[in-house]
C-alpha cells in the first residue's frame, strides 16, 4: 500500500477547494457560537464533566463538542446512519477537513455519535440551536419578510406490527401489559408515532410542520408531531409575528371560517387556498385565485423536495417523539445552514 506523504495530502486538499461545498460551510457558519449551549447540554446529559471536576489529565480527552455537532450536521445533510457517518469521516478527506481532523486523528465511532445525538434529544437543545442560527440569519440580512408559507410533510417511521389490543392500549396512553415484562421489546416499540391517510395510502410516523418565508425559502419555525395531527392544528405554533408582511399562504387544509377570522383579528392577511364544498365545484374565479396563490405557496415544496431527495426526509429511523424531534429538527437546521450558504453564494458574498 502506498502511504500518502504530507505534500500528497496537501495537494489533494488543494484540488478539493473549488468543488467542496463543505469549505463554504466551514467558513460561513459561526460554529463557535454553538459551543456554550452544546457544552451545557452535554454536562446535563453526563457526557462532559463540570468545570474543575476532572482531577487528572490522564486518559482520553472528551470529544470536542463543536466537532461532534458538525458531524451530526454532516449526518443530516448527507442522510447517513451512525455507522455510515463513522465510515465516511474515515474515508473522505472533505469530511475530515470539515471536522478539523488530521489523517492520524481518531474518529468518533457510531456509538459515540448516537450518544451525542441522544444528549441533544433528551435536553431539547436542537430547538434552541435552530433559534440561535435563525438569529444569525437575521443579523446577516435575512430577516423574515415577504410573508410566510405554512405546510407539513409526513416523515415515516418503521411500521409497528402490533395487535389490535396493543394499538388500543397505546391509543389510551397505556403500555400493553405483555410489553411491561419484556424491556427489550418495549425499547423497540414506538408508542408516539401514529397512522394517517394521504392520497388513499396509510402512512405511519410523524409530521414535520414548517413555516418558511416566501423570498428566501428559509425555515423560520417548525414543530414535530405524530402523523395523525391535522396540519391546521399547528398553525398557531408556526406563525411568525416578526415577518415584515402579514401575508400567510397555505393549502386548503389550513382554511376554515374560524381560522380566517382569527388571522384577520391577529393582523394577518390570509392567502390560503379555497376549497370546494361538497357537491359544488369551485368557481372559475376561485380557481384562478388558487392558481395565483400557488405561485408563491409552491416555494415551500422546494424545501420539502430537497429534504426528501438529498437529506433522506422520507423516513426517520428513531423510536419515540423526543428522538424524532431531534432528528427532524437537525434536518431543518441543516437545511437552513446549506440554504444560507447558497444565498450568500448567489449574492456574490463568498470568496
Amino acid at each position: 500500500m502506498v502511504q500518502l506523504g504530507f505534500y500528497d495530502v496537501s495537494q489533494r486538499y488543494e484540488g478539493l477547494d473549488a468543488k467542496d461545498p463543505l469549505v463554504l460551510l466551514a467558513s460561513l457558519i459561526p460554529w463557535e457560537d454553538f459551543r456554550a449551549p452544546l457544552r451545557a447540554a452535554l454536562r446535563k446529559a453526563g457526557l462532559r464533566s463540570s468545570p474543575g471536576a476532572r482531577k487528572s489529565p490522564a486518559g482520553r480527552k472528551p470529544w470536542d463538542e463543536v466537532m461532534m455537532f458538525k458531524a451530526l450536521v454532516l449526518q443530516a445533510l448527507y442522510n447517513l446512519s451512525d455507522d455510515q457517518t463513522e465510515y465516511q469521516i474515515r474515508d473522505r478527506l472533505s469530511f475530515s477537513r470539515f471536522l478539523g481532523l488530521g489523517l492520524q486523528a481518531r474518529v468518533p465511532d457510531a456509538k459515540t455519535l448516537w450518544l451525542y445525538r441522544e444528549a441533544l434529544a433528551q435536553t431539547g437543545l436542537v430547538e434552541k440551536l435552530f433559534d440561535m442560527f435563525d438569529a444569525h440569519l437575521r443579523a446577516h440580512g435575512y430577516a423574515a419578510q415577504g410573508g410566510q408559507i405554512l405546510d407539513a410533510t409526513i416523515v415515516q417511521a418503521p411500521k409497528q406490527r402490533n395487535t389490535k389490543a396493543e394499538n388500543a392500549a397505546i391509543a389510551e396512553g397505556e403500555v400493553p401489559a405483555e410489553w411491561r415484562d419484556d424491556p427489550a421489546k418495549l425499547r423497540q416499540k414506538d408508542r408516539d408515532a401514529r397512522w394517517t391517510k394521504k392520497h388513499g395510502s396509510s402512512l405511519f410516523g410523524y409530521k414535520n410542520h414548517i413555516s418558511a418565508d416566501a423570498p428566501h425559502k428559509l425555515i423560520r419555525r417548525y414543530s414535530v408531531t405524530s402523523a395523525a395531527r391535522h396540519d391546521s392544528q399547528e398553525t398557531d405554533n408556526l406563525l411568525d409575528p416578526t415577518n415584515s408582511s402579514g401575508d400567510v399562504w397555505g393549502d386548503s387544509a389550513y382554511r376554515s371560517q374560524a381560522r380566517e377570522e382569527q388571522l384577520a383579528r391577529d393582523g394577518y392577511r390570509s392567502r390560503m387556498h379555497r376549497r370546494a364544498a361538497r357537491g359544488h365545484a369551485l368557481s372559475e374565479r376561485a380557481q384562478e385565485a388558487n392558481t395565483k396563490r400557488s405561485r408563491t405557496r409552491a416555494r415551500i415544496e422546494h424545501i420539502f423536495g430537497e429534504q426528501t431527495t438529498a437529506m433522506g426526509g422520507k423516513i426517520v429511523r428513531t423510536i419515540g417523539l423526543v428522538r424524532a424531534k431531534a432528528k427532524i429538527g437537525m434536518m431543518n437546521l441543516a437545511y437552513n445552514i446549506r440554504r444560507f450558504a447558497t444565498l450568500e453564494r448567489l449574492a456574490g458574498r463568498c470568496a
